[in-house]
């Protein structure tokens, strides 16, 4: 494997996160999203054969669907995936999805609904919670954050629970306790997960330029640093070479304001 050394920040991402489904076996992985999109194609050309996917719509596709209009493509469709099934692979736990909620907190606990203190007079209303609470229980979720700061990472509980997490305060007393699994949370800084004591923030990678610093100054809550904290792997060009031929269009490029390179310069 020969390692990149032109890249952007958004195909280093791409290649961060497609790790969340390494060893997951086979499962429907679903990335909410051009670069989850992208990561989960990655991951099933890479090293995850067994990995399902759909064509962003209803039906089981053998190779990724490319982003955007697809010209002479021609998905080969290999199976049905209506919603009752898609929910049967939630509930099982053979789904894995990279969702990207508007805001995180400490609990992992996602809002994807509204923005402000009084929910019924929100300063921003979005999508609504829509199936998120149902989406976070039963199966893993990794989680894709393009603008790491403390408006997304919340000091507090975020302004509405829409995705529960390890709070146990908004838990009916006898919950199980393993119904919540967090995978990767990948941002433009960092990737982490709560896989610390109690469930803690932990960072596993720093994107190159970053310091841990910089992230936690960014960060609303509390971060440990993992055991083996390292710089996030840059891509490869053979995973490069997948990525442009999965996004022909250059989607990616559209996702992060101004495009950045992956190797900045250290603050």
């Amino acid at each position: 494997m020969t390692i990149a050394t032109d890249f952007t920040l958004a195909e280093l991402i791409i290649a961060a996160a497609a790790e969340t489904w390494r060893d997951d076996g086979e499962l429907l992985a679903t990335g909410i999203g051009p670069l989850p999109r992208l990561a989960a194609g990655l991951a099933k050309l890479t090293f995850a054969e067994g990995m399902l996917l759909t064509d962003g719509e209803a039906m089981i596709v053998e190779q990724p669907t490319p982003l955007g209009p697809r010209g002479d493509f021609k998905p080969k469709y290999t199976g049905w995936m209506p919603y009752n099934r898609v929910f049967d692979s939630v509930w099982a736990g053979r789904r894995h999805a990279m969702v990207t909620p508007v805001q995180v907190d400490r609990w992992a606990q996602g809002n994807i609904s509204a923005l402000g203190p009084d929910f019924q007079k929100p300063k921003v209303q979005m999508l609504g919670v829509r199936g998120f609470p149902g989406n976070s229980i039963s199966h893993k979720n990794s989680m894709f954050l393009p603008n790491h700061s403390k408006r997304t990472f919340v000091e507090g509980e975020v302004d509405v629970v829409s995705s529960v997490g390890f709070r146990k305060e908004t838990w009916p007393a006898g919950s199980p306790d393993d119904l919540v699994k967090i995978g990767l949370v990948v941002t433009n800084l960092c990737v982490f997960d709560f896989n610390g004591p109690d469930h803690a923030a932990q960072v596993l990678s720093l994107h190159p330029g970053v310091t841990f610093e910089q992230v936690q100054d960014n960060t609303g809550f509390p971060l440990l640093k993992a055991a083996g904290l390292k710089e996030t792997a840059a891509p490869t060009e053979e995973q490069l070479a997948i990525i442009r031929r999965l996004d022909p269009h250059d989607v990616r490029a559209t996702v992060l304001k101004g495009n950045p390179p992956g190797i900045r310069a250290a603050a």
